[in-house]
């Protein structure tokens, strides 16, 4: 097994992110199949290894053939692609939409089903894998007292959420707005009774998609009774009126009803451990294990071999396009 080089902007709280989180998750759990470290390539961290240090170390000859790169800042992905296609690179990819391509030459894991199928679309000539995040142990149902009717986290809450349906919901019940940082969310989780998520409003004006989406997963886990929004990654697990309810659903009376008819039954949403064994650490370990050993081969193959399949590129597309409605047209005229 190659050693994976987990590649971030930086570490610290100017980087704070699901997204960075995530990727240091991954690394721990990469960890128990091989030799994985973080480099830093926007800020320097003495703690850390720096990319461009690391790549100055080896001659243009050397190609840090026991090494891997793991990308997967979104903003950052076709620069660092760019920059290291004479070494080995991978794509962890977490949300979809940023608009780039890769060569490849470039294997991409994906974190959710969607995303899978974005890049399937998009690099039809890739390796491409599918590498769920993972849900700590610790999200799981206390079946303890619940004293929150609903919780909701401002951040990624569209405006209808903040700005009428919780004042709503403010007037009828117990409702717990978070707007800072919580250590211990499973502990919140477990002492509400539903869980507020929407976040297609948040994720439109940013243009790309919603990777994952974990706090809908992680309160299900922990037994809440989930109102969310099912775009992107949340369409992997969420299935409206059997393990969850679409939020924001035509009007806010109707939204209300809904959430009011729930806290009074005053039932925790029940998950069966098959769904969740598929986001726990040990398959997610099993899984990596098989697609490292794939990447490692195919690494072996890049060296001696050249990709011939054609790309799929936008004049290609065009060109092929073109060949279709000519073909239509001669069809027409033949039987004219």
């Amino acid at each position: 097994m190659r050693r994976l080089y987990f590649l971030l902007p930086g570490t610290t709280n100017k980087f704070a992110c699901g997204g960075l989180w995530a990727e240091l998750k991954t690394l721990k759990l990469a960890q128990e199949v091989c030799a994985a470290e973080v480099v830093t390539y926007r800020q320097r961290e003495p703690e850390h290894l720096w990319l461009d240090d690391l790549l100055n170390s080896h001659s243009s000859s050397q190609t840090l053939d026991d090494a891997i790169f793991v990308i997967s800042w979104g903003f950052d992905a076709a620069k660092l692609a760019s920059k290291l296609k004479n070494f080995h690179a991978i794509y962890h990819a977490h949300s979809a939409g940023y608009g780039f391509s890769l060569p490849a030459s470039v294997p991409i894991i994906t974190v959710s089903r969607n995303t899978l199928g974005y890049w399937g679309q998009r690099s039809p000539h890739s390796l491409i894998y599918y590498l769920p995040n993972e849900i700590s142990d610790k999200f799981t149902n206390w079946h303890s007292d619940r004293d929150i009717d609903v919780l909701v986290q401002t951040r990624k809450s569209s405006r209808y959420l903040m700005n009428q349906l919780v004042p709503a919901l403010q007037q009828k019940c117990r409702v717990e707005v978070v707007d800072y940082y919580v250590e211990d969310l499973e502990g919140l989780f477990n002492r509400a009774k539903v869980y507020l998520y929407d976040s297609a409003e948040y994720w439109a004006v940013q243009g790309v998609t919603e990777g994952f989406g974990l706090q809908p997963m992680e309160a299900m886990a922990c037994g809440c009774q989930v109102f969310s929004s099912v775009n992107h990654g949340l369409s992997d697990y969420l299935d409206p009126a059997f393990n969850c309810h679409k939020i924001a659903g035509y009007s806010q009376e109707f939204d209300l009803q809904r959430i009011l008819k729930v806290i009074q039954k005053n039932q925790t949403a029940s998950l069966p451990s098959s769904i969740l064994e598929e986001y726990r650490s040990a398959n997610i370990i099993h899984r990596l294990q098989i697609i490292l050993e794939e990447v490692n081969e195919f690494f072996d193959h890049k060296q001696k071999h050249q990709g011939d399949i054609p790309d799929l590129s936008y004049w290609q597309i065009t060109k092929l396009r073109s060949q279709r409605i000519l073909s239509k047209l001669k069809k027409k005229l033949r039987f004219k």
